[in-house]
């Protein structure tokens, strides 16, 4: 079991116990100081003061086991509009959305896609790219962030400040 994945079986119900969901882990170790980003989410969106609670509740939890070696920072944060989908779950829940994608290898002469999230069906995603349907394996896909549709954002309208 990889590091990342050992942190977020440790992690992860304690966030959950908070009320959030663990969207997002990423751990970044080497020179100076590491970095553990943590993303947060849960229906109601994410402010400063849920980040906050989660980073104290996750920073004593990490005292206590250690599992990092050497100097990181802790870093908890909202999605943003713009959110990484980390989860086969992720994309059944913005099934119609804009994306943009990054393959791991080339595919059709292609590496980056923009397209319209059809569905999730297993272990694959269907997109619309350019008039054409695209089925994707998730293991070919290196990151997936939703386009933010700014037509519909609102000034004040979120409470997404972490």
């Amino acid at each position: 079991m990889q590091r990342s994945e050992q942190l977020r079986a440790l992690l992860e119900p304690a966030v959950e116990r908070l009320g959030y969901e663990l969207a997002d882990l990423e751990l970044r170790l080497g020179g100076r100081h590491g970095l553990l980003r943590l993303t947060i989410d849960c229906p109601a969106g994410v402010g400063l003061d849920d980040c906050e609670r989660v980073s104290h509740a996750v920073s004593a939890l990490l005292d206590v086991d250690d599992p990092i070696p050497g100097q990181y920072n802790l870093e908890v944060s909202s999605p943003g509009l713009d959110r990484r989908l980390a989860k086969p779950e992720h994309f059944d829940r913005f099934a119609g959305s804009e994306l943009r994608l990054r393959l791991r290898a080339l595919r059709d002469g292609r590496r980056r896609l923009r397209g319209r999230l059809l569905r999730r069906e297993a272990d694959e995603i269907c997109v619309l790219v350019d008039g054409s349907e695209w089925r994707l394996p998730l293991s070919e896909i290196e990151e997936a962030r939703l386009v933010p549709d700014w037509n519909s954002v609102k000034p004040g309208a979120s409470r997404q400040t972490g």
